[in-house]
């Protein structure tokens, strides 16, 4: 196995991204699904990652509990509300109400603020039979979680799938220890048929790699991953491919902790803080 790429800012600025439309629509339209009643921080990070890296239009889909306060924190989101259990998560058959949004999206995340097995697993295994046939995915958090016995339910998404483990979701995606970001990520790649960012390392099916040439400790805080997740969901709607917006976003996430590393500190500073960055990074990479 050949060592992955380093990426650099003239690596990126020799693949750019693609210009933007005139639009919101022209921008390309986002969902993230995610947010159980406990959790809704974590969608939310997500979908203002997506706007901040020039997503367009943007949908919300979380428990129906918490959707009316989603709406109103967050204005620059459509809300649909999901079914929810008695424990605030979200249920088993809550994607029958994403019918439309699913199959009119560019781009859908799912995973962020989820909190409970069955409910996931039935959004994830449903996600290949409702989405648009053109549509691109991002499974991360608790999506990953419950993905491991899902190979078949994914299969029509090979090539049109993006993987976000940290390296406890690697381990039960994988089904084994996992100590080497590279060798990992290009396992789960070539199983799913995904391009897999895990750890700084970006892996894609057809063999494939890439490292991200920034980027320190501070990153490995709450929110963190919500906001790469969702960076990368916000590039797949503006019409980046998958491994193209995998090594841009993971890229741009680690200058903009580095940002942060000088205003704030090395540790200290808060997910929420990266997201003010995001365009200024962009900027700097010429995008």
């Amino acid at each position: 196995m050949s060592e992955p790429t380093p990426v650099t800012p003239n690596l990126l600025r020799e693949w750019p991204l693609p210009e933007v439309g005139g639009s919101k629509y022209g921008r390309g339209q986002v969902l993230v699904v995610g947010g159980a009643a406990k959790t809704p921080g974590a969608a939310m990070l997500s979908a203002t990652a997506a706007l901040r890296v020039g997503g367009g239009r943007l949908t919300l889909a979380v428990a129906e509990s918490v959707a009316l306060h989603v709406a109103v924190a967050l204005p620059e989101s459509g809300v649909q509300p999901l079914a929810q259990d008695d424990g605030g998560h979200v249920a088993v058959g809550a994607i029958q109400s994403l019918t439309d949004d699913l199959g009119s999206a560019d781009a859908v995340l799912v995973g962020p603020g989820l909190d409970e097995p069955e409910g996931s697993r039935d959004l994830v295994a449903g996600l290949a039979a409702a989405v648009g046939d053109e549509t691109v995915v991002v499974l991360d958090a608790f999506a990953l979680g419950v993905a491991a016995d899902l190979v078949d339910e994914l299969a029509p998404l090979r090539g049109r799938l993006v993987m976000t483990p940290n390296s406890g979701e690697a381990e039960r995606l994988l089904g084994r220890d996992c100590s080497d970001d590279h060798t990992d990520a290009a396992e789960i790649a070539g199983r799913f048929g995904a391009v897999v960012s895990l750890g700084g390392i970006i892996a894609a099916p057809d063999g494939r790699a890439w490292a991200k040439g920034t980027g320190a400790g501070g990153l490995g805080t709450s929110g963190s991953g919500d906001v790469l997740s969702g960076a990368i969901t916000g590039l797949l709607a503006r019409g980046a491919d998958v491994a193209q917006a995998s090594v841009w976003a993971t890229q741009v996430h680690a200058a903009a902790g580095d940002r942060l590393a000088v205003q704030v500190g090395p540790m200290g500073y808060l997910a929420s803080e990266l997201l003010g960055e995001i365009p200024r990074v962009l900027v700097e990479f010429g995008a």
